[in-house]
């Protein structure tokens, strides 16, 4: 499961640093596909920076600390941070869909890419809670054979 997670977050690193180098680009958008789908129009919006910082090089910050929970983190906080992470993807494609009404093929990605995430986060929490549940009545039932 923490391959997975690792994996999943080293993809979401890998799109949002696509999304970066769209923000600072100059030219034509590589993923610039009809009116409806074009990254640079996405990336370039008044909604593409948080106080002068871009959503791109927070999404990468984000993906950079799943993948140091995944290992690190109680996996409690994992999922948590990957709800937060979900929910903040979900405002923006939002902004997407109702303001913009131009979707970036990077960001779509990133959805998907997090919501898979926030998934496996929450069968591995669950997996957790069941394995120290078990671990504690085993516990349990040796010191009351102990006794």
């Amino acid at each position: 499961m923490r391959l997975a997670l690792t994996l999943l977050a080293a993809i979401g690193m890998a799109l949002s640093s696509a999304a970066l180098k769209e923000h600072y680009n100059v030219g034509s958008s590589p993923c610039s596909i009809n009116e409806r789908w074009d990254c640079g129009t996405v990336n370039k919006s008044p909604y593409a920076d948080i106080r002068g910082v871009p959503v791109a090089a927070i999404g990468m910050a984000g993906y950079l600390l799943l993948a140091v929970l995944v290992w690190t983190g109680p996996v409690q906080l994992l999922l948590v941070s990957a709800g937060a992470a979900l929910g903040f993807s979900l405002q923006l494609t939002a902004l997407e869909a109702s303001v913009l009404q131009v979707w970036c093929i990077y960001c779509v990605a990133s959805l998907a890419v997090i919501s898979l995430m926030t998934l496996l986060a929450l069968v591995y929490s669950i997996a957790s809670f069941r394995t120290q549940r078990k671990s504690r009545a085993r516990q349990e039932e040796f010191a009351a054979v102990g006794s």
